[in-house]
């Protein structure tokens, strides 16, 4: 099979093709290389012949079409997209460029080349489009996110994810194109870009730099580690029905507090801090503009369809993922050399403060 992965070279991307590759299929990766694009989180497949990148936009039609006619996919997996709540606080114009436009450019260029696919080609084909549970906004203290959740986004970074799923249903139900849908809850694992929450807190712990968390640190989270959401993603794009869509969940809900403290520890039993407990770094600082309260998945849909389940515990993802930073210093200090952790998302009042 051979699979065309947008955004590969990202977080999730990048899992997604080295998963894909790992299970002896063909992948190209198609990534602008914007800030969080990273070519070292690929560095597992690089000299693998199944595996190639190219360097292109996803609102470059013509590049999108290109790569369509040289690479010949069975399979589209739609993951580029500006990600980063706090980023589209502060620069809302990126995330409507890529994640409205850009999805619209890319459902263009897939549906006329997959029109002109021989028939048995055409009907194997699939397109899968990667989204997030923050287009469902914010739960109260009961309750699961599922497929049939009324959308209600609550930042512009979910807004333009919200329009991205609406142009895949509509180009589905519209003009026939076999898309899947799925919406995730937050990733976590290796190759994270530090400005997240769990790669940042477990950086600036490691350099003993204040671990700062937003309000009281009461927002609750279900968390995902990335692996087991590539394998998910895999099992959605080729077995999926069209025009479903599929949450993947961790079934690991989390408060924000919870999650620094649980990497605190992690850190002070693999490489105890002479100065005394990491804890002692959390501080709490003005919450994000919007902060949704709680977000959790059911994913029983998934399950019961196709038979994933998530493979970590949060316990056992957090060592694994705090050991791979342990591990892997060559990877992240070059991104901590332009990034260390300053805070995003703020408004104007905040910022003058």
């Amino acid at each position: 099979m051979r699979v065309l992965i947008t955004g590969g070279a990202g977080f999730i991307g990048s899992a997604v093709v080295r998963y894909v590759v790992g299970l002896g299929h063909e992948a190209l990766t198609f990534d602008k290389l914007t800030y969080a694009g990273n070519l070292a989180s690929l560095a597992p497949v690089s000299d693998n012949p199944r595996h190639r990148f190219l360097k292109a936009d996803i609102c470059d039609a013509a590049a999108v079409r290109a790569a369509l006619a040289a690479f010949k996919p069975d399979l589209v997996m739609h993951l580029a997209a500006e990600s980063h709540v706090d980023r589209s606080i502060d620069g809302p114009a990126a995330f409507i460029t890529t994640n409205v436009v850009g999805t619209f450019a890319l459902l263009q260029e897939v549906l006329d080349y997959w029109r002109a696919l021989p028939e048995a080609q055409k009907v194997a084909f699939r397109f899968h489009h990667i989204s997030t549970d923050e287009v469902f906004g914010s739960l109260g203290p009961e309750g699961l996110f599922r497929e049939d959740t009324p959308y209600a986004p609550n930042s512009p970074y979910s807004a333009s994810k919200a329009a991205s799923d609406h142009l895949v249903r509509a180009w589905h139900h519209t003009y026939g194109l076999p898309a899947v849908m799925s919406n995730c809850s937050n990733n976590y694992g290796p190759y994270h870009f530090p400005e997240k929450l769990i790669p940042l807190v477990i950086l600036n712990a490691l350099e003993g730099a204040e671990l700062p968390v937003y309000g009281t640190g009461e927002n609750v989270r279900d968390w995902l580690y990335v692996e087991d959401h590539a394998e998910a993603l895999f099992t959605i794009a080729t077995r999926g029905r069209p025009g479903e869509s599929y949450n993947v969940g961790g079934a690991s809900e989390q408060r924000n507090i919870d999650v620094v403290h649980t990497i605190c520890a992690a850190l002070d039993a693999k490489v105890p801090d002479t100065a005394g407990p990491r804890a002692r770094l959390i501080r709490f600082v003005a919450d994000r503009p919007g902060h949704d309260a709680r977000y959790a998945i059911d994913f029983s849909k998934l399950h019961r369809e196709l038979g994933w389940s998530p493979r970590h515990s949060f316990e056992d993802g957090i060592a694994s993922t705090v050991q791979w930073y342990l591990d892997n210093r060559t990877w992240w200090e070059p991104l901590r050399q332009r990034y260390q952790g300053q805070r995003l998302g703020l408004t104007p009042v905040e910022k003058a403060s």
